[in-house]
């Protein structure tokens, strides 16, 4: 009998340990260790490494590492100049860091047998919500109660201010939900139709005869996706990381 692994086992969360009752300052928690912490800790931790390797002693030892590090450098703050002006040198550092996060979780993601947690709503809620969060104290600390102007457009009539305050805040709102599904859709969709088109060679294979050579279509398929995914990855990063400078420009020049 034939077995096909169904193609969403690939996002099951696989406990690797926990550690119970631990105290902290006096409040009982549990903590939990599945795949998914496991390899978000191995992307920071390649990060930390990679960049200590390339700059050990202030020295650049890898000539290619710089020039493309240079160019992630040159593209993010051009990106930041071009959606929020002169101040966004404040916010280099934190949308630098998001993006270079985000993308390495992306194409690591592509290795086989190594799990993506991009495709997990969860995370990518979790990096929508913290952003969002972050956006708001920074619009709250630059002006105050006049962050709320940023619901009612300028020259609105006032007859139609109650209707465009309620659909400004909930298009607000909703932002978080747009960025955590774009990306966490975007990658889930990629790999399972990466894991339907596998099984799918994989079964004619099994048949031998002639679809023992046909199965190779499918697999040059393959072969063409992956390609496109590695793209898809980059572009989603990039995607995720315009909309923080477009929301960030909302907030420092209420737009």
């Amino acid at each position: 009998m034939l077995f096909i692994n169904n193609p969403l086992e690939q996002f099951e969360l696989i406990l690797v340990s926990y550690l119970t009752n631990i105290d902290i300052n006096i409040i009982r928690t549990t903590f939990i260790l599945t795949n998914q912490t496991v390899f978000n800790i191995f992307v920071l931790f390649l990060l930390a490494v990679t960049f200590d390797f390339g700059y050990r002693n202030g020295k650049v030892l890898l000539k290619r590492w710089e020039y493309l590090l240079e160019n992630i450098y040159t593209f993010i703050g051009a990106m930041l100049l071009d959606n929020v002006g002169r101040i966004s040198n404040n916010y280099f550092i934190f949308v630098f860091n998001i993006f270079l996060f985000i993308l390495v979780l992306n194409l690591v993601g592509m290795i086989p047998y190594v799990f993506t947690t991009t495709s997990h709503i969860i995370v990518t809620l979790y990096f929508a919500l913290a952003v969002f969060i972050g956006i708001n104290i920074i619009l709250i600390r630059t002006h105050g109660i006049y962050s709320l102007g940023l619901f009612l457009p300028g020259g609105a009539p006032i007859a139609l201010a109650p209707l465009l305050v309620l659909i400004e805040v909930i298009s607000y709102f909703i932002r978080v939900i747009s960025l955590s599904v774009r990306l966490f859709a975007n990658m889930m969709s990629g790999h399972i139709l990466l894991k339907v088109l596998l099984g799918f060679a994989w079964t004619m294979m099994l048949n031998k005869g002639i679809l023992l050579i046909v199965h190779l279509i499918p697999l040059l398929v393959v072969f063409l996706l992956m390609g496109l995914e590695v793209g898809v990855g980059i572009i989603q990063a990039y995607v995720f990381t315009i909309l923080i400078c477009i929301y960030l420009n909302d907030a420092i020049n209420l737009h």
